[in-house]
């Protein structure tokens, strides 16, 4: 083993795995790349132990602490009586803060790094500086939820607040209190820099895996105009309220105007919960696990336009990477686009969500400009966003840190 390397704590709310988007394969990439110049030993806030034998190759130690049912009743009692949200307490875990404490009494670490804020209760005061990275803000997202509900719901909105103010409050107490704050977007980092008048946020740069943009295509692209939204974790608000959005309001227009047009519906739990939308012209399924037939890749070079009207921000999309890094040309908003530096209609096209028709159909009839802007949403991809870059800024932050 290389004395040099740093030892380093990582706590993440799962287990990290390449064959999801979203976090987990954030985490799994950096952590890949952080590996020949840190020896990390992981600890997992993990429901299953899927992907454990990929993420040890990266690892000194790999534990998973087994985490429960989101919904039982001491976590709804523990909520109601406490200062803590529901997010927050359905993380806290004795099991997890013994093995935490466990692994500090026992190692020198130089760092913890803490993936997500609503694990920081489990960790217990030590002198070790504590890198905190924020991968969405949370309490934005659940605000806009409140915000936005319906029907029979807004009888539970007083309740829900309460829950927001709660989960606002203890995720900028981290933000303030925490050695090293680390967010996923410059819009994210100037929102934690204004709360807490914290002039030292630092920014991880998200990217993504290069065989995205270095492997051939998986297939050609549909004979028929082909609209997708995914590849996403459909059990998130933000991507079920966008794929709701799509379906109910944007795709009959977009039907409208072109009759033989096909809208796929593809992520995680999908099938289960969009089930009643499928029909000869709506697909809805599950990619397949990473390097399959039919795997995010395969949807990326079949469709011919990625559709997302997501309306509300945090953080950054792995969809959206491993889109452009296909040469699959994007039509979202201002909140779906965070984290991405593009040039609007060059690299991407990014409107209001009213307006994602109009730029839908119009890339749909216009095969050219389709073409240039996924050409050019590859090149940046190439040039700037890559997981080996991700993973040296944040080395560069953990050298400011230990100065090793």
């Amino acid at each position: 083993m290389n004395m040099t390397k740093r030892k380093i704590l990582m706590i993440t709310p799962y287990l990290p795995r390449r064959s999801q988007s979203g976090g987990q394969n954030s985490s799994y990439y950096s952590i890949k790349y952080l590996s020949p110049h840190n020896d990390i030993t992981l600890i997992c806030y993990s429901r299953d132990q899927e992907g454990l034998e990929d993420i040890k190759q990266f690892c000194a130690k790999v534990i998973v602490v087994k985490r429960g049912k989101t919904w039982d009743l001491k976590k709804i009692l523990l909520t109601g009586f406490s200062t803590y949200p529901f997010l927050v307490v359905n993380y806290i875990s004795t099991e997890l803060r013994n093995t935490i404490q466990n692994e500090i009494n026992n190692n020198s670490f130089d760092l913890i790094h803490c993936e997500c804020f609503y694990l920081m209760p489990n960790i217990p005061k030590s002198k070790i500086p504590i890198v905190l990275v924020d991968q969405t803000i949370e309490y934005a997202v659940y605000e806009h939820y409140v915000k936005t509900l319906k029907g029979f719901m807004k009888i539970l909105a007083p309740l829900f607040w309460i829950d927001v103010l709660k989960l606002k409050y203890w995720e900028t107490y981290y933000w303030k209190n925490t050695h090293t704050m680390v967010a996923f977007a410059t819009e994210d980092q100037e929102l934690i820099t204004k709360m807490t008048h914290r002039n030292d946020i630092q920014l991880f740069q998200n990217g993504v895996d290069k065989r995205f943009y270095q492997s051939t295509p998986k297939t050609t692209r549909s004979p028929f105009p082909s609209i997708m939204f995914g590849c996403s974790n459909m059990k998130w608000m933000q991507n079920r309220e966008s794929a709701d959005i799509l379906h109910e309001q944007l795709w009959p227009q977009i039907k409208k105007e072109i009759p033989n047009a096909k809208l796929y519906i593809i992520g995680r739990f999908a099938p289960e919960i969009y089930a009643h939308w499928k029909s000869k012209d709506v697909i809805v399924t599950e990619a397949d696990v990473d390097e399959g037939l039919h795997d995010p890749q395969y949807y990326y070079n079949f469709c011919w336009v990625l559709a997302a009207p997501i309306l509300s921000g945090g953080g950054s999309r792995n969809k959206f990477f491993e889109a452009m890094a296909c040469q699959l040309p994007i039509v979202t908003t201002p909140f779906g686009m965070g984290g991405i530096k593009v040039v609007n209609f060059k690299h991407a096209i990014v409107c209001d969500y009213q307006d994602i028709v109009k730029h839908t159909i119009n890339l749909i009839k216009n095969p050219q400009l389709r073409i240039t802007i996924g050409q050019q949403a590859n090149l940046l991809i190439k040039q700037k966003y890559s997981y080996e870059k991700s993973a040296q800024g944040l080395n560069k932050i953990y050298d400011r840190i230990t100065k090793k």
